[in-house]
């Protein structure tokens, strides 16, 4: 038997996710979110979502991009920060000492020291309500070359990239692979 909970925010799970922004003087920000994934395949998009009272949110709509950057567990605490302390008032890069790089194919920073990149052009946003929902063209994805295998594959159980679970407001990792994708429902095919 299911109980309600009612209308709530939560999906299991969310990536773990730092938004890289430049502000108007060029300086470089993070924001922590939880609210991300991926919009379309075919233009290739990832969608954000962020509150138009965050730093962050004039930041995008300025500079007309934004990196996606997914932590791995060896930076928690500096994932967290970026989600507590605003860019009006720190610069949270030097406060963490991470390492902001500019986009190859957006004007926005990544962190060097994070596994996994996404360069974001702003196409599209939508006011929702509480949030700004970003979706960003995707320009190129960047990976460290040791989460990936021979083949070129990305080795996620190597990459030990962060979850967020928002009902207990904790981070998680991803557990082992549970099955194949596209060929373990093919046993009911007739």
């Amino acid at each position: 038997m299911k109980k309600s909970i009612g209308p709530r925010d939560l999906i299991f799970p969310n990536p773990a996710v730092v938004v890289g922004t430049y502000d108007e003087k060029g300086v470089a920000n993070m924001i922590a979110i939880a609210w991300t994934g991926i919009a379309s395949s075919d233009p290739a998009s990832i969608a954000i979502a962020v509150r138009p009272s965050r730093y962050s949110h004039a930041n995008i709509l300025h500079r007309k991009a934004f990196t996606v950057n997914l932590p791995s567990a060896a930076y928690l605490d500096e994932t967290d920060y970026f989600g507590i302390v605003s860019g009006r008032d720190t610069d949270k890069l030097a406060d963490t000492g991470l390492t902001a790089v500019k986009g190859e194919f957006v004007d926005a920073p990544y962190i060097e020291e994070f596994p996994y990149i996404v360069e974001c052009e702003l196409s599209h946003h939508l006011d929702l309500g509480a949030h700004t929902l970003f979706i960003g063209a995707i320009r190129d994805i960047r990976v460290d070359e040791v989460i990936m295998d021979e083949k070129g594959t990305i080795a996620w159980e190597k990459a030990g990239i962060l979850t967020y679970e928002g009902s207990g407001r904790q981070y998680l990792l991803p557990g082992a692979p549970a099955g194949k994708a596209f060929s373990a429902g093919l046993r009911f095919k007739k």
